[in-house]
């Protein structure tokens, strides 16, 4: 629980580079997709938003840390992140304005390279 939890916490923080990155090179806001996860949480505001992400993160974390191979487990949580992007943007986001206006690509490599991170966490934890 304790490596899924920190690779949750560890994945948090970098998966968002690469929407942030896109959001710069595009000339968008880089926190609108911040912003716009707080509308799990009522309003989307930058600190709802926050909020609503690390606890995602971390509940992920743990769901990651318990499941996932250690042996392969960077690729494997890069799988795994895919497929969470597709429960929380194309089940969950869909419904939810703000989530739903975002460019899709560089959300779903957000979700990628939290699985990579988490599995790199737990890699490093082992």
């Amino acid at each position: 629980m304790r490596d899924g939890l920190v690779g949750g916490a560890v994945g948090g923080v970098v998966s968002g580079a690469p929407s942030t990155v896109h959001a710069l090179a595009t000339g968008g806001g880089a926190l609108t997709a911040a912003r716009a996860a707080g509308a799990l949480l009522g309003k989307p505001r930058l600190g709802r938003g926050l909020v609503a992400h690390a606890g995602i993160s971390l509940g992920w974390g743990a769901v990651l840390g318990a499941t996932l191979p250690r042996r392969h487990p960077i690729a494997a949580g890069a799988a795994a992140g895919l497929a969470i992007a597709a429960l929380d943007l194309g089940l969950i986001g869909r419904r939810i304005p703000g989530i739903a206006a975002l460019p899709v690509a560089p959300q779903v490599l957000d979700h990628i390279a939290f699985g990579a991170a988490v599995g790199v966490t737990i890699a490093y934890l082992d």
